[in-house]
């Protein structure tokens, strides 16, 4: 018996030695996981508002109140995501092109954190809706956005952003769940009154 817990013991006792001498390895960081719902969309159509788009079911469309908040901007918010598509509407008679490029100026900003920056137009010609849509890659302020302009009376701009410290990678399936949604907005402008 007395051999058997000696040996016993050894064996622990090597054990304890061998395991220790080991180089310990910093394991890669590791994100939460993010359960995404069902795509499905809504109508944002109010009273007064001279546009309307599509937006998704787990949404909230809030007029923004902010200080320097204009007639008929609004932000779509994704709470459960701390995320939020800033829309901001604009009335282009005579300054379309100033438009378009402040646009692709603030588009642009994000250069010096952005690996690459992909440009893509859109068109809906039957309903007057002609854009471009920007998705700017790397740790940028805002992954996602988009004008869209009937050419002559409106102009609609919208960008994606994070209410979290940019990071690429623990955010990428979020920009890339929340950039379709984005996408389906664009691309579902109407114009209402439409000159």
């Amino acid at each position: 018996m007395k051999r058997i817990v000696v040996y016993f013991t050894l064996v622990f006792l090597l054990q304890l030695i061998i395991g220790c001498s080991d180089t310990p390895v910093p394991r890669p960081r590791g994100y939460v996981r993010t359960d995404f719902p069902e795509k499905e969309y809504v109508q944002f159509d109010s009273v007064g508002f001279p546009y309307r788009f599509k937006y998704p079911s787990y949404a909230r469309v809030k007029v923004d109140n902010s200080y320097n908040a204009e007639p008929y901007w609004v932000n779509i918010n994704f709470d459960d995501y701390k995320a939020k598509i800033h829309i901001s509407y604009k009335d282009a008679n005579g300054r379309l092109d100033s438009l378009m490029e402040d646009s692709r100026a603030l588009a642009y900003k994000h250069t010096y954190k952005a690996e690459s920056i992909t440009e893509r137009f859109f068109e809906h010609s039957d309903k007057k809706v002609y854009g471009l849509l920007y998705n700017m890659k790397g740790n940028t302020a805002s992954a996602w956005q988009f004008y869209v302009t009937d050419s002559a009376s409106h102009f609609l701009r919208g960008a994606l952003y994070f209410s979290v410290s940019p990071n690429r990678d623990s955010l990428a399936p979020s920009i890339d769940f929340l950039g379709k949604d984005l996408i389906v907005l664009m691309e579902s402008v109407e114009w209402k009154n439409n000159k």
